[in-house]
């Protein structure tokens, strides 16, 4: 039976074919589809959202040493949060198979850099399957398990925007799930990675990965199309299908497994007379190819940077007859912070005190735009309390207080912000933080966080106490203020009361999503209804 299914619902239901029992994650756009579907549609499998990547992967690694299949989903830039585990799994290896779903997102649609995570599995040295849409989604899963365990290492699935969220046919099998034996997880000199075991360990990985590249070498899903003897190209996951539609004549080699088959695409290059290498990002493939000696045009012609497309690859190679330009009569419609959101007035209130508006990640990212124009950096999840105790001690080098305050999100303090406030109580740095807690994760879709009082299928559980948790820390000048129309004073008053102190002091801006809150209102109703 075949069914149409987006490439994360894909993803979600290879993971269930492959007998995977346990499913972690942090919400991040183009990846979040893939813990909700589980939570959903496969409630056998334990999933949950994580407070962070790092966090999400290290629990995955830790079912895996006990003989569970785990899966572990981020988008591009939560790899980066969860790099020091990933590095050091590396050398480990598995018990029950661990996949690691890593979704890009070229062209930036939803994320604060272009990333390629190609690049992580080649530095880590583990496989990477890269799938061209969600029926290929599904069955990598269900291979990377395989590969997994085969051997012995973590597999990243790295996914676009573009297969995360188009829909595709996928084959649905039957399938026998069966909970595989609790392994003892005792076996220091694979799992403690002190130097003594790390040595010896670092070896294997070496040896492992020569054998993975005479694996990807058999690997059934790299694609070799002839249809013709001029032009060859040499292209890799989602971008086969355009540069299929835009050069429909070319002989192809698509790409489908890191490391590369060196053998397999030397000989599609001796059965053409021009080779080409069209890649989006970075030019991995390419690197490689020219240090086997192969001729080919590659990023002379193909951009580095940006989503590729069907016009794009036709215009590198002359054809414009058919390029597609934007309507000119459409009128731009910039993202904005939703009509009731309790965010906009305290942007307008730091706009009106002038501040200098240390940001973060979430949708109140938008506070740097019209017409607030109150946030002045965004670096990433959690940023925004260091950059403030940065800012802060530069200040201090000045022998003045700076009219500076960091703003971070509900879910990105629990995410990363926490360690960074402990610093500033550790090192007494005087910031001045704004959590603005609208009580869930709003920007990627609108998924619990810890201060919810949900899990990630919206099943009750513990709420934590943000204010507590602030005050665990060791922050004395907390404040908790309900936004709205008549609190306006209030807030902007708190502003210049904690701007103005020399102790690190938090303000949390309390108002829940405007989008949320009728859903959340009727959870708690049915609850209430239930214990009744």
């Amino acid at each position: 039976m075949k069914e149409l299914m987006l490439g994360n619902e894909a993803i979600a239901r290879g993971a269930y074919e492959a007998n995977a029992w346990v499913a972690t994650g942090y919400p991040g756009t183009p990846s979040s589809e893939i813990i909700e579907t589980i939570g959903e549609k496969y409630p056998e499998i334990s999933s949950e959202w994580s407070v962070n990547e790092k966090v999400a992967l290290e629990i995955a690694i830790g079912s895996s040493i006990a003989g569970i299949r785990s899966l572990c989903t981020m988008k591009h830039v939560g790899l980066n949060v969860a790099a020091d585990p990933l590095m050091t799994v590396a050398y480990t290896g598995v018990e029950g198979g661990l996949v690691i779903v890593v979704a890009d997102d070229p062209g930036m649609h939803s994320s604060q850099n272009e990333q390629d995570t190609r690049n992580y599995a080649k530095f880590a040295k583990i496989p990477a399957l890269e799938p061209s849409d969600s029926g290929d989604a599904k069955e990598f899963t269900a291979l990377a398990f395989d590969i997994s365990e085969k051997f012995d290492t973590p597999v990243i699935i790295r996914t676009l925007t573009r297969v995360a969220h188009t829909k595709t046919a996928v084959e649905i099998k039957k399938v026998s799930r069966k909970l595989p034996p609790m392994a003892e997880g005792k076996n220091a000199k694979k799992y403690v990675m002190i130097p003594a075991n790390a040595r010896p360990r670092h070896t294997i990985v070496l040896e492992r990965y020569l054998k993975l590249r005479e694996y990807s070498e058999t690997f059934a899903h790299h694609q070799a199309e002839y249809r013709g003897t001029d032009i060859g190209i040499v292209t890799h996951g989602f971008v086969y299908n355009y540069v299929r539609e835009a050069l429909p004549d070319a002989s192809v080699f698509k790409v489908a497994m890191y490391p590369l088959p060196i053998k397999k695409i030397k000989e599609f290059a001796k059965k053409v007379k021009k080779l080409y290498v069209i890649e989006e990002l970075d030019p991995l493939i390419e690197e490689e190819l020219r240090a086997e000696g192969l001729q080919f045009t590659g990023k002379e012609i193909i951009p580095s940077e940006g989503e590729l497309s069907i016009d794009i690859i036709r215009k590198a190679f002359g054809i414009t007859d058919r390029e597609v330009k934007p309507h000119a009569g459409l009128p731009p419609r910039p993202p904005q912070l939703c009509k009731g959101c309790g965010h906009i007035q305290v942007f307008e209130v730091l706009r009106d005190l002038k501040c200098t508006v240390l940001g973060d990640i979430g949708c109140y990212t938008l506070g740097m735009l019209p017409p607030y124009n109150a946030m002045h950096t965004t670096v990433c999840m959690g940023a925004s309390v260091g950059n403030e105790i940065g800012f802060k001690k530069a200040s201090q080098l000045h022998q003045s207080i700076a009219n500076s305050v960091a703003v971070i999100g509900d879910s990105t303090f629990f995410h990363s912000g926490m360690t960074g406030l402990l610093n500033a109580v550790y090192n007494r740095t005087p910031i001045t933080l704004i959590i603005l807690d609208n009580r869930i994760t709003a920007m990627t879709g609108h998924q619990p966080s810890p201060n919810t009082g949900f899990d990630n299928a919206f099943r009750p559980n513990e709420r934590v106490d943000m204010e507590q948790v602030v005050k665990g820390l060791g922050i004395r000048r907390v404040r908790r203020i309900k936004i709205g129309p008549r609190t306006v004073d209030e807030f902007k008053n708190a502003v210049l009361e904690e701007t103005a102190v020399n102790e690190p002091s938090v303000i949390i801006a309390d108002e829940i999503c405007v989008i949320s809150e009728p859903k959340m209102r009727k959870l708690a109703e049915q609850i209430k209804q239930e214990h009744k």
